[in-house]
This record gives C-alpha cells, sequence and structure tokens, in this order.
C-alpha cells in the first residue's frame, strides 16, 4: 500500500494557536495553491480518497478534485480528525502553563492533554483506519490510498509505519517532522 498523507492549507486563525479539533476553515488561496501542486502529484486513480470531518481538508478535498476528476468521490473518515486538546483548543500555545506539558511528557502515551485525547488514544484511531484503509484499498485495482487530514495524524501513522501498533513509549518515539499546511509525505507499506 502507498498512502499519501495529504495535510490542509493554513488555517485562517491568528499564528500561535492551539487548534487541533477546532473547526477552522483554511485559507482559500492557500488551499487553491496546495490542491494545484497535489493534483500534479497524486498518481493516476488512487482507489480511495479519505479525509477528516473538519472542514479545513473537505475544502482542500474538493478543490483537489475539481483539477483531478478522475479521484474517487470522497469518504469522510472521523477517525482522520486531528488531536482535540480540549480545554487548550483556540488558546495561544505559550499561554499554556508549563506543567501541562510536563504532565503531558510524563505519561506521554496516556495523558489527556487539555483533558479530551491522548496521544495514545489518536495511535489507535490511526491504527484502526489504516487496516480498514488496506481492506478497502484490497477491493480496488489500486496500490494508492490518499487521505487528507491533519499533522498529529500523520505523525501517528508515521509512527505506526516505524514502531508498528503498539503503545508510544515516550515523546522521543514520536515524530517531529510533519508536512507543512498544504504538503504532503508518502507512506509505504
Amino acid at each position: 500500500m502507498n498512502l499519501w498523507l495529504l495535510r490542509h492549507a493554513q488555517v485562517d486563525l491568528p499564528s500561535g494557536l492551539c487548534y487541533g479539533a477546532t473547526d477552522a476553515p483554511a485559507l482559500a488561496g492557500a488551499t487553491a495553491g496546495a490542491a494545484f501542486e497535489l493534483a500534479q502529484l497524486l498518481p493516476a486513480r488512487p482507489g480511495l480518497v479519505w479525509m477528516s470531518g473538519l472542514q479545513r481538508t473537505h475544502q482542500l478535498t474538493h478543490a483537489l478534485r475539481r483539477h483531478r476528476p478522475d479521484l474517487p468521490e470522497p469518504r469522510q473518515d472521523l477517525r482522520l480528525n486531528e488531536m482535540h486538546f480540549g480545554q487548550w483548543e483556540q488558546q495561544p500555545w505559550d499561554a499554556i502553563p508549563r506543567t501541562a506539558f510536563d504532565a503531558w511528557m510524563a505519561d506521554f502515551a496516556h495523558h489527556r492533554f487539555g483533558g479530551q485525547e491522548s496521544t495514545q488514544a489518536v495511535i489507535d484511531r490511526v491504527a484502526a483506519a489504516l487496516d480498514d484503509t488496506r481492506q478497502a484499498l484490497a477491493a480496488t485495482t489500486s496500490t494508492h490510498a490518499v487521505w487528507v487530514t491533519h499533522a498529529g495524524v500523520i505523525r501517528a501513522a508515521q509512527f505506526i509505519r516505524t514502531h508498528g501498533c503498539r503503545t508510544v513509549r515516550d515523546a522521543t518515539e514520536w515524530p517531529r517532522e510533519a508536512p507543512a499546511p498544504g504538503g504532503w509525505t508518502l507512506l509505504r507499506w
């Protein structure tokens, strides 16, 4: 399986905000530019296109399909949503207390940063989506799948690709790199 992981374009929010599960739109111009570039990169006739439930991924998916009518009808999958940061949603990252970060780093797998979702919960839902993607792709003639998603989901997929479906031990195992808004990466299984 070749999994194309596309990240939504830059959001229409002030920079420096924690906005994980916030359903913020992406900037229209950035979305159009990303869709044009990504349309040139994707292989012909991928077997499936899945997107998160957040509007910024819908914007990119629909803009991409205008350039690439050969893409299959997209399917929404909430497991591809960004991590939910609870009380820290829409708060400036630099205003979040250091003690909150320290508690997260002390139990990186299971601590619910912001009180809502843990890193391991994200890994587990992404692993389940990967399993379903493999099964759905097997019913097509393609070896290519496309997810239009978020940095945290992309990092979770990278973690699973490197370490398998297991509990993350600590933050040093978590992938540091993710595509910039409007960017992409390709993982092969």
